[in-house]
């Protein structure tokens, strides 16, 4: 049953900023192809986050890096088509604005005009913070992303809970509040403690969305194969599955495959 949704016009990121003043919970998933986008959004969606996490449930690879900017903006084109509402937010993808803040203004507008997305989303802190200003200043939205950042997995070696430790907390409260004073709408904090994430919540002025971060944030976004049940191997302390996927789509596939073998599949009322 879909949420009843009390306001039908389409999110904005001004809309976001309010909800946060009005304490509403901002929910959030990840969608990457028309059909699933369709139903994410018709649901009730609030923000559609087509991630760079494609490279995982789409393509299959073990890391988020190998995306390229083509792939992005095909995924970004079909969840738009699709999203009436909620407000469609794209990652860039790892080596389209680290490079320098020209190469990265350059391809966030390409992903703006090739896919009609709402907003980008990028990793880091004040490492990037002249490519997000540039980017803020050519007229598009940017979300902000701290914690584990999947981009820099390499550097971190491992996917373990960030910011544990007293110095890198303090650095990515300070990081934190430099993306909102350059300008970006929202923050995603991934896998670090509740307590951190509610001191930076409490903090900042804009919406802060949790994946791993406890419950105290604005909002919390979840990969759409995850919490559906979809994805196997993959079962994170954060994660709840609301749904299993695998097991009915196993049982439904299995059903054609001995109708068809058996010659039940079609039938007469099947025929033209």
């Amino acid at each position: 049953m879909a949420y009843l949704v009390e306001d039908k016009r389409k999110v904005t990121t001004h809309r976001l900023i309010q909800m946060k003043q009005e304490g509403k919970k901002i929910a959030m998933l990840t969608a990457y192809d028309f059909t699933t986008a369709q139903i994410v959004d018709s649901a009730g969606m609030d923000v559609v986050l087509v991630g760079d996490s494609a490279s995982n449930v789409m393509a299959g690879n073990v890391t988020t890096l190998p995306i390229t900017l083509d792939q992005m903006i095909y995924h970004a084109k079909a969840v738009v088509r699709a999203t009436q509402r909620a407000l469609v937010l794209c990652d860039m993808p790892f080596g389209t604005y680290q490079v320098n803040s020209t190469e990265g203004v350059t391809n966030a507008i390409r992903i703006m005009k090739e896919s009609h997305c709402d907003a980008l989303k990028l990793e880091g802190g004040v490492e990037i913070i002249d490519t997000v200003k540039k980017i803020l200043d050519a007229g598009i939205p940017v979300c902000g992303h701290l914690g584990l950042t999947p981009q820099s997995i390499n550097k971190f070696g491992t996917y373990t809970v960030r910011a544990r430790e007293e110095a890198e907390a303090a650095k990515l409260i300070s990081d934190a509040h430099a993306l909102e004073d350059a300008g970006c709408f929202a923050v995603v904090l991934e896998k670090i403690p509740a307590e951190l994430a509610a001191r930076v919540t409490n903090e900042l002025k804009i919406p802060v969305i949790g994946i791993g971060a406890g419950g105290r944030c604005d909002g919390q976004v979840l990969v759409v194969a995850d919490m559906l049940g979809m994805s196997q191997g993959f079962s994170p302390k954060f994660l709840r599955r609301y749904a299993d996927l695998n097991s009915i789509m196993t049982e439904a596939i299995g059903n054609y495959i001995t109708d068809v073998k058996s010659g039940d599949f079609p039938n007469k009322d099947e025929e033209y």
